[in-house]
């Protein structure tokens, strides 16, 4: 039983006691310090939080307890209910709110749950801003509305569709190509909100063969939620069953997308992104950004562009910081993550989809065709255990002393890059370990990479 406080936010087991999992104690010490924030940096007006959730089994509890917290501290509460999480981030700024709340735990097991916090502008809130309101829930300093200044809940029930008609409306999402394809598509909705909302994104794309599996937003995973290779054996089987065009998965929270291939093989999640920013490329010539464990792939189509590639460290407010200083016109992360700027700053699976089906469409071969395109890389994902800090930051230096030849990057941990692949090592930020990951043109030379680290530590 786990409850981990990171600057983005608190996420934990549900149930257990207070301080060591996620509790309603635990909901109410760090939702009305985040309030609190908040209203330190408004106190000119009275002021708005979006909240939304996705749909697993202690979400219903979660929500009434932030809410009400919320509404004690004289904050007014749009309350989104069942939506994903760039829905959220999207209905910030269209409420004008200072502020938002979802609350996932993205790919985590279903007896998980976590509130992840927003600025006003509908983006993670940074690392600064996190550690301030760590320090106000450590310390206590809440101070709650008397009751003739409580806050109110108010009801935005067109966050969903405002977040499609937004995705409909980009120059770059063809709908009359895509209706026009007449795709069959198999959707792995994980009995989350994705259950929802993609297939109403593909109803409203024009495609009418839409093919449900763990559709229905109960809670119930009905396997791991990580969308990964080893998760989606069922969905593989649908989209061949089916005789389906290509197969869609995403986590409970929509902002990562996974693609299956008409034959039932796995698109990559690496390249959900490269595919997406080939598609961009075409139209709008520009920089991209990925975090440094991401696919060298997306380099190599960007540099075809006759552009630039940027790496950022970890995380999604680091990509997207990344993307703002260089004016990228596509980003995101090797997960699955897409990022549009034109749409909005966050990883967000639905534009992703509207993208992906444009971009299929016009090519007018099949997925698996279109997955030949691009640069056969594989990954590989090893750690190793650390005893300490000081032995962490020595490990780190003697690696540098022992790979000086090569080009070497500090952003987050140290990535080594060779001519034919790269290492990225990372120290976790939960457990005593380093994360070593590596990636080259066959999986025998990246396990090679990982494993000659692995073996110098």
């Amino acid at each position: 039983m786990t409850l981990i406080k990171s600057i983005s936010g608190i996420r934990g087991t549900v149930g257990g006691i207070p301080g060591d999992n996620l509790t309603p104690i635990d909901l109410v010490k760090f939702s009305s310090a985040y309030g609190t924030w908040l209203k330190g940096k408004n106190k000119s007006h009275k002021i708005k939080i979006v909240l939304g959730r996705d749909a697993r089994i202690s979400g219903e509890m979660a929500d009434q307890i932030v809410s009400a917290t919320l509404c004690g501290l004289g904050i007014d509460v749009i309350q989104t209910g069942l939506v994903s999480t760039p829905t959220v981030e999207m209905a910030v700024k269209q409420n004008s709110a200072e502020g938002g709340i979802i609350l996932t735990a993205s790919h985590n097991p279903a007896n998980w749950n976590a509130l992840k916090l927003l600025n006003n502008e509908g983006e993670f809130i940074s690392a600064k801003d996190g550690e301030e309101i760590l320090l106000i829930s450590e310390k206590g300093s809440i101070d709650f509305s008397d009751v003739y200044n409580l806050g109110r809940v108010v009801f935005d029930n067109e966050a969903g569709k405002r977040h499609i008609e937004s995705i409909l409306k980009l120059d770059l999402v063809d709908v009359k190509s895509i209706s026009g394809a007449g795709f069959k598509i198999a959707v792995d909705g994980i009995n989350s909100v994705g259950g929802q909302i993609v297939p109403e994104l593909l109803r409203m794309l024009g495609i009418n063969k839409i093919v449900e599996l763990n559709c229905n937003p109960d809670g119930n995973f009905m396997h791991n939620p990580e969308p990964l290779p080893a998760n989606l054996a069922d969905l593989s089987a649908l989209v061949i069953k089916e005789k389906v065009d290509l197969g869609f998965a995403v986590d409970p929270d929509v902002d990562r997308l996974v693609i299956v291939n008409e034959d039932g093989g796995m698109f990559g999640e690496e390249y959900t992104l490269v595919a997406v920013a080939d598609y961009i490329l075409k139209h709008y010539p520009g920089n991209t950004v990925s975090n440094l464990s991401s696919t060298r792939a997306l380099k190599d189509i960007t540099e075809q562009y006759g552009m630039k590639y940027f790496p950022s460290a970890v995380g999604e407010v680091n990509v997207v910081d990344k993307m703002k200083k260089v004016n990228a016109v596509i980003g995101g992360e090797g997960n699955g993550g897409v990022i549009y700027p034109q749409l909005h700053y966050g990883r967000d699976a639905l534009v992703g989809i509207a993208l992906f089906l444009s971009h299929l469409a016009k090519s007018g071969g099949k997925c698996s065709e279109l997955r030949s395109r691009y640069p056969e890389y594989v990954i590989v994902k090893q750690k190793t255990v650390i005893r300490s800090e000081a032995s962490y930051k020595e490990t780190i230096d003697n690696i540098k002393k022992k790979y000086k030849a090569f080009s070497l990057n500090e952003d987050d941990g140290l990535r080594i890059d060779f001519p034919d692949g790269w290492v990225h090592l990372r120290k976790s930020n939960t457990e005593a370990i380093i994360r070593v990951i590596a990636e080259s043109d066959s999986e025998e030379k990246a396990i090679s990479f990982a494993s000659d680290i692995l073996k110098f530590i």
